[in-house]
């Protein structure tokens, strides 16, 4: 079971122009394959012009459902090379579709794998990516007066802030490392002088990125 794995931030693309032909990736977070196919069709809605609809997508924290179409490109030059830079890149739960219009000069299949693999690399460093642990997630309740402080010198720590709550108190979720937990608590009671107690809320997805 993995604990860790990386997935593209936000919806988003980018395109690029090679021999007079727009390529025009379109990439997408999706947690299901319907999710996957739902992203890819409505590509196609939005660009009826276009003569190609290519996609890759790759699902679940372990990467292997994997899928990827051509679209009417010769064999293997599309979806699979769309497919390798995903893997390359480490992404999972991630969608890209890349739309292309012909500018009237053939590529060639070494043209084609370069650029569809390219469209999507750049589309990537557009979006940004977003990394995913499986954590062990504790919650610090401290009052008020203390919170201010504490918030900030979480945030400039090693320990992975996950979410914030405030009612009576300001309460605090962060996400631990294997063996963190014992350096962790010796960190809190230095801070809040042995009054902040943290209690135990169970193993979590922590996400964190731009």
């Amino acid at each position: 079971m993995t604990d860790r794995y990386l997935s593209v931030a936000r919806e988003g693309g980018h395109e690029v122009e090679i021999k007079r032909s727009r390529f025009l990736c379109a990439l997408a977070p999706v947690s299901s394959e319907e999710a996957a196919r739902e992203f890819i069709a409505a590509r196609r809605r939005a660009g009826p012009g276009a003569r190609h609809h290519c996609h890759a997508f790759v699902l679940g924290p372990d990467g292997r459902s994997r899928r990827s179409s051509d679209d009417g490109e010769p064999a293997g030059t599309a979806g699979t090379p769309m497919l390798e830079v995903l893997r390359r890149r480490e992404l999972t739960d991630t969608v890209a579709v890349v739309t292309r219009y012909f500018g009237g000069v053939l590529l060639g299949a070494g043209g084609l794998i370069r650029a569809y693999g390219q469209a999507v690399a750049q589309a990537i460093d557009v979006v940004g990516v977003l990394e995913h642990r499986r954590l062990q997630v504790v919650e610090v309740a401290v009052s008020y007066d203390r919170a201010g402080r504490l918030e900030n010198d979480l945030r400039a720590s090693r320990y992975a802030l996950h979410a914030t709550r405030f009612d009576e108190l300001a309460h605090f979720e962060i996400g631990l490392g294997p063996g963190e937990a014992g350096t962790f608590a010796g960190w809190l009671a230095d801070l809040t002088g042995g009054e902040a107690k943290a209690t135990g809320l169970g193993e979590r997805w922590v996400t964190s990125g731009p």
